[in-house]
Parts: structure tokens; sequence; C-alpha cells
């Protein structure tokens, strides 16, 4: 079962790879649709007319758009009717899912140990520091392996 974890989230990041190269890309300004429909000499009635809908609304999903409440159904359509395909996903800000939950596992261990560490101060048993590293590094070990839930508490 520990190995079905970690073969999930290995494909997971295969998936989300391709999407590394992008996430840097800066969005224009009024957004792709006005972007892509300005440069193709467009208006925004043609591009409406293709999805029909007035000028109007088609203005009104480019609004939307740049203020960042369109619907991705309403980015299908107009990727559609441009003849582009509309992609999206998610780039993991540590560049990958397993290190995200690693990073989220040993911030888990660290709030654990220390914690325990405190109340055994308290009562005269404290651990080294080299101890408390260890129990960290162990701990976060077994939480990642484990995919325990609490990770995202």
């Amino acid at each position: 079962m520990r190995n079905q974890k970690k073969l999930l989230l290995e494909q997971l990041d295969r998936k989300l790879k391709p999407f590394q190269e992008i996430k840097n890309i800066q969005l224009p300004q009024r957004g792709w649709i006005h972007m892509i429909r300005t440069t193709l000499n467009m208006t925004l009635q043609q591009l409406g007319q293709k999805l029909h809908i007035t000028k109007q609304g088609m203005k009104d999903i480019e609004e939307r758009e740049s203020s960042g409440s369109v619907t991705i159904k309403s980015l299908k359509e107009v990727g559609n009717a441009l003849d582009m395909q509309f992609v999206y996903g998610f780039v993991p800000n540590q560049n990958s899912i397993e290190k995200l939950v690693e990073l989220k596992a040993r911030e888990l261990a660290k709030k654990i140990v220390l914690r325990t560490n405190h109340t055994m101060r308290l009562e005269n048993q404290g651990n080294s520091e080299e101890n408390i590293n260890q129990a960290i590094d162990e701990l976060a070990s077994e939480i990642k392996r484990e995919m325990r839930r609490s990770l995202w508490d």
C-alpha cells in the first residue's frame, strides 16, 4: 500500500512536469483572449459571432478573463472558436508534488517533536539538538510514507 502512494505521487509529478516550463510566462495585462484576438486583427463582433454571442457579450468575457473571474467553460469555448485548445494545470511551488509532501511532512514532524520535547524539558528530560533533529527526520519520513491526512491541517 505504501508503495502505491509513492507511485501515485511519482505519476502525478510526471503529469505536472510539463507545466513547470510555462509557470513563469507573464499573462498579458488585458488577458490572452484580447491579445490573441487583436493580434489576429479580429474584432469583438467577429469572435462573438463564432461563439453566437453579441459584441458586448464578447467584451464581457474579455473583461472577466482580465479580472480573473472568467469560467473555464468560457475559456474552452473561446479556444474552440479561435481554433485553439485551452489547457490549464497546477504547478507546485516546490517544483514537484513529492517535494511538497516532504516539506509538509517535515513541518508536521518538527511541530510534533518540538511540542513533545518542550513537555519533556518541563519535566527535566529534554533531548539534545542532535536527537531532536534525528527524531524530526525519522518522523517526517514516516509521515511521508503513510501520507497522513494531518499533513494538510
